[in-house]
């Protein structure tokens, strides 16, 4: 099986883009199932249900969340409905939504689990051993575990990806909008890169548009974020996995530009 992971949407730049090129590199990579965080999907922060569905519509079949899940209130009237969306699994446990899925696709079930860091991001419960207890409850189910680990350090991601080797398919970071160059397989069958990367503006920081970010470093001045314009880019992965072990056995960085 062959599943292409997309790095954090941003904006409508990043939508468009993959409603340009989304089926190119599906039949490009021959690839049977698609994932992104879609985080930053509407405006550059947050999710609603029309751009949910619009991703949903292009063919990616889950969307993974981070820090900015909330920043469109509208979406806590869905979120627990919507069995395609997940929120880090170490958020209290009474919070909206849910922490992972098993997604059925043909005769396959794929799992997938959503964690957020803890080093210099906002405090919640220790994402390694959160881990451990939704993997336990999607392996009843499948051996194809798929982890997106939205932190801000990339030594909290590279110990999470040795921690989890060998217990799920892939460990794959977002939240910085960085692609690294970091792809392997780990000793034991585990895929693993410290950050997919972002698909959206590519002239820009971050998907901002660069010169308001500048203005943030040299003032004072509050600035309004606004996603960029201009060329956009796709940031993605590739992993193959064999359906019955779950192990990987490649793992294939993506990183296009459009004019």
């Amino acid at each position: 099986m062959k599943i292409l992971i997309i790095g954090d949407i941003v904006g409508r730049p990043g939508r468009n883009i993959l409603k340009e090129h989304l089926q190119e590199l599906i039949s490009e990579y021959n690839i049977d199932i698609v994932i992104a965080n879609g985080e930053n999907a509407a405006g550059g922060n947050g999710l609603t249900r029309k751009v949910a569905d619009e991703l949903f519509e292009m063919g990616i079949s889950a969307l993974t969340m981070g820090n900015h899940v909330w920043d469109q209130k509208e979406i806590l009237k869905f979120i627990d409905e919507e069995m395609r969306i997940v929120r880090p699994a170490n958020y209290l446990e009474e919070t909206p939504g849910r922490g992972s899925i098993a997604l059925n696709f043909k005769n396959t079930k794929i799992g997938i689990i959503n964690l957020q860091g803890t080093t210099f991001m906002p405090c919640n419960r220790n994402p390694f051993f959160v881990a451990l207890e939704e993997m336990e409850k999607l392996k009843k189910e499948t051996n194809i575990i798929l982890v997106d680990f939205h932190a801000e350090a990339t030594s909290e991601k590279i110990a999470m990806g040795y921690f989890l080797d060998g217990k799920v398919s892939c460990v794959f970071g977002t939240h910085t909008h960085v692609q690294t160059a970091d792809e392997k397989i780990l000793q034991n069958g585990t895929a693993y890169i410290t950050d997919v990367g972002m698909t959206g503006p590519s002239d820009s920081i971050l998907g901002i548009d660069k010169e308001l970010i500048i203005k943030k470093f040299t003032s004072s001045v509050p600035v309004r974020f606004e996603v960029a314009k201009g060329p956009a880019q796709i940031n993605a992965i590739v992993i193959s996995v064999n359906e019955i072990t779950g192990k990987c056995f490649s793992i294939e960085r993506i990183n296009k530009i459009y004019a």
